[in-house]
């Protein structure tokens, strides 16, 4: 087993802070489904527990209060739902009640194994009575079947036979956690989920439920295997069932029962009920160790693509590969759904979909795992009606804008100003087809997909902007930093506007040369409007101060009063949390990475002595309250050579969730930070850049590693890029020769290829 495919905890603490986050870093999530790692037998009534379970895109919807009912506020949102309780299992042991705060637990641990898809809780537990049992629990969430979750509890008596009695729990009756004070999670509870047909069928209990106002219906099924005869019963109690399982265990012996759930929606099937069954039985003809084997084979696979080696730094490579891990958990698998803020791994930000997915997440699959990189496009091209709705109702008479935050397609932000004024989500969502495009060359998909959305998003900025004294500005609009909110011209919104507008003029004419218009026809696009783009984005205005020789973030900024960042007491960070966002805006200080961000994605834009200067200059006024930034400091401290300064910011960056450095992991991982991490070692350590003339590299090595090494796809190739001390060796692992770029000269890659490495 590869050690750095396994993250352990042992003896872990009881501490009810810290088992909330462990229920956060121990979840089971497979991109369609995430069950949050509970104890199955439960917390004492005095500890919190956030007990979930969640579908990807399932969603209700909540009314949204505004005390100011101006046009085109949102008044309702939607949310993630916590669908049902599947995880129970409480364990008898000659009638004493196993429980990890009762009698005495003489070993214990919790362990993560990435290279076999299962988390497993390993207890060593005398009872009152002096009973000694090692008992192990298995979950998976399956890759292979995505509505399929499992929990293997196996006992073994080691020093009495006995009587043994499992109580497994189906629970209808939940609800999503809330928190008043804190406004990265729902603020009220509220019911959203209502049970509407409880029964057992064959040794299958089925629930049905129904979303309060999405009208949406779940059904979840369970059916249980236990390894020797015993006794089984169920009992319906109002909105859920138990299942009574009795047997008997010898000296040594291990009994096993195994808890198959199957989950399904009414988003993607007709029937939820009658998916659930069916899968069932495909679920249950198959021994569990079956499933076990389907999901290391499958795991065998995604890292042979997806692993990033990371050579004279064990606990930073171990954080590397878990952060690579939960991406794959956390990525919708089907145009239905996209990636969540937090994954599927708890309620924070409510299980809506950011720019995130475009900017940190999608480029680590769309160089692993196009195919992934595909269906999130997909999503969005899904939503595209709803986009354009939105944008009517923003508005603006043409084109489409994306929904800042969202589940089904509308707009969930209630704060507008951090929130819909983020128009700079167009331009991220176009990045993302364009590059998937450069990546690929996968024409078809844009003539069927991508262009749509590039040509509808690209009119949205001829409305939103306007030609003054010879320059294409856009005014009232926010940028990635939500310290600094509804300017004129910010920077990173009207660079990636102008890199958005360049390209959908070149999709039009490599459509047009190839003949496929249909869906020019199909959304009417004029010639006219082609010009229209062009002129835009050969007149688009980007601040610049002279004097600085930098980009100011927007036309204001500069203006401001500097927030004095050192004086500030530790304890009143994050900002957001301490201050009115108005006087925050009043400052010269950002949440996250703005103009230093669009220096890294469209970094053609300007000079190297004017990104430089920028970076410097934002450097001291950044606070980084955003788990989001410190990837791209990292990213642009290697592109400037100031290689220690990056590793420094990568390191904050790697280890966020493992050392619960935000004290918010309890909420949920922070899937687009993990995205960061592989982004600052494939774009920061080895300098990728993607452009039309083909990739470009420009490795260095951290002085703390000896080495480090991935792979990237790219069109129908598979290329190894592997950094040592003395070189730089590019491999051609599968698919046709490419031309590559290594410290700007071009280099025909046909087998190997091994320069001298640059730099420290």
């Amino acid at each position: 087993m590869n050690n750095k495919l396994v993250y352990e905890i042992t003896d872990f603490s009881l501490e009810n802070e810290e088992l909330l986050v462990n229920e956060t870093l121990f979840h089971n999530a497979n991109g369609y489904l995430g069950v949050r790692s509970n104890f199955e037998e439960g917390y004492p009534e005095q500890f919190q527990s956030i007990r979930g379970s969640y579908i990807n895109g399932f969603y209700d919807l909540a009314e949204m209060k505004q005390a100011e009912k101006l046009y085109g506020f949102v008044e309702e949102k939607q949310t993630m739902v916590n669908v049902a309780d599947t995880q129970g299992i409480k364990l008898r042991i000659d009638q004493e009640l196993f429980s990890m705060f009762e009698g005495e637990v003489l070993k214990s641990s919790r362990t993560l194994d990435m290279e076999k898809g299962v988390t497993k809780r390993t207890i060593l537990w005398r009872s009152p009575k002096g009973h000694e049992v090692e008992i192990i629990v298995t979950r998976m969430a399956s890759f292979v079947l995505l509505p399929l979750f499992t929990i293997q509890y196996d006992v073994t008596a080691m020093n009495f036979s006995g009587d043994l009695q499992f109580l497994s729990s189906h629970i209808g009756n939940v609800q999503n956690y809330f928190n008043p004070d804190d406004p990265r999670v729902a603020g009220e509870s509220f019911r959203h989920i209502h049970v509407e047909k409880v029964e057992e069928r064959d040794g299958v209990s089925l629930i049905r439920s129904r979303t309060s106002a999405s009208g949406l219906q779940v059904a979840t099924a369970v059916q249980h295997h236990l390894s020797k005869e015993g006794e089984i019963k169920h009992h319906i109690y109002g909105d859920s069932i138990e299942w009574d399982l009795k047997t008997s265990i010898e000296l040594n012996e291990t009994v096993s029962l195994s808890k198959y759930t199957i989950f399904a929606d009414s988003i993607r099937e007709e029937n939820p009920s009658a998916h659930a069954l069916q899968l069932m039985e495909e679920a249950t003809a198959e021994p569990i160790e079956t499933w076990y084997q389907k999901q290391e084979q499958f795991l065998a696979n995604y890292w042979d693509h997806a692993s990033v080696e990371i050579d004279g730094d064990e606990e930073l490579s171990k954080a590397m590969y878990y952060n690579l891990y939960q991406l794959l958990q956390s990525a919708g698998k089907d145009r239905f759904s996209n990636v969540a803020a937090k994954g599927l791994s708890g309620e924070g930000y409510e299980g809506h979909y950011f720019w995130d997915t475009e900017m940190y997440i999608q480029p680590f699959f769309l160089l692993t795992q196009p195919e992934m990189a595909k269906s999130l496009i997909q999503y969005r091209y899904n939503i595209l009606d709803s986009a354009r709705e939105h944008a009517r109702i923003m508005g603006h008479t043409k084109g489409a804008l994306y929904p800042w935050r969202t589940i089904s397609g509308k707009e969930c932000s209630g704060y507008y100003p951090s929130g819909s004024a983020q128009y700079h989500i167009n331009g991220d969502i176009a990045y993302s087809v364009i590059n998937y495009y450069l990546v690929t060359k996968d024409l078809d998909f844009i003539a069927k997909y991508g262009a749509e959305m590039i040509f509808e998003t690209a009119r949205l900025w001829l409305d939103a902007g306007h030609f003054y004294q010879g320059q294409f500005m856009i005014h009232d609009v926010t940028g990635p930093d939500e310290y600094t909110c509804v300017v004129n011209n910010n920077y990173y919104t009207n660079a990636l506007a102008q890199y958005h507008l360049q390209w959908a003029v070149k999709f039009y004419q490599l459509l047009q040369a190839n003949g496929q218009t249909a869906v020019l026809e199909k959304i009417q696009l004029l010639p006219k409007e082609i010009e229209e783009f062009s002129k835009a984005a050969e007149q688009m205005y980007l601040p610049y101060d002279a004097d600085l020789d930098i980009n100011p973030q927007d036309d204001s900024f500069l203006s401001k009063r500097v927030w004095d960042l050192e004086k500030t007491p530790k304890d009143q960070f994050p900002l957001l949390l301490h201050y009115h966002p108005l006087y925050l805006y009043r400052h010269q200080v950002c949440k996250q990475a703005d103009t230093v961000l669009a220096h890294f994605i469209v970094e053609d834009a300007q000079s190297l002595r004017t990104i430089e200067n920028s970076f410097h200059y934002y450097e001291k006024i950044t606070t980084h309250d955003s788990s989001l930034s410190t990837c791209i400091f990292s990213i642009m401290a290697a592109k400037l050579k100031e290689y220690e300064k990056a590793y420094d910011y990568f390191g904050e960056s790697a280890k966020l969730d493992l050392f619960n450095t935000h004290k918010n992991t309890k909420d949920g991982i922070h899937t687009a930070n993990m995205g960061g991490n592989y982004m600052a070692i494939v774009y920061g350590f080895a300098g990728l850049r993607i452009k039309e003339s083909g990739y470009h590299f420009s490795p260095f090595l951290p002085d703390k590693w000896t080495g480090y090494q991935f792979k990237v796809h790219y069109e129908d190739s598979v290329i190894k890029v592997k950094v040592n001390s003395g070189s730089c060796q590019f491999t051609l692992v599968s698919g046709r020769e490419k031309t590559i770029h290594v410290y700007g000269q071009a280099y025909q890659l046909e087998e190997q290829l091994s320069l001298s490495l640059e730099g420290k």
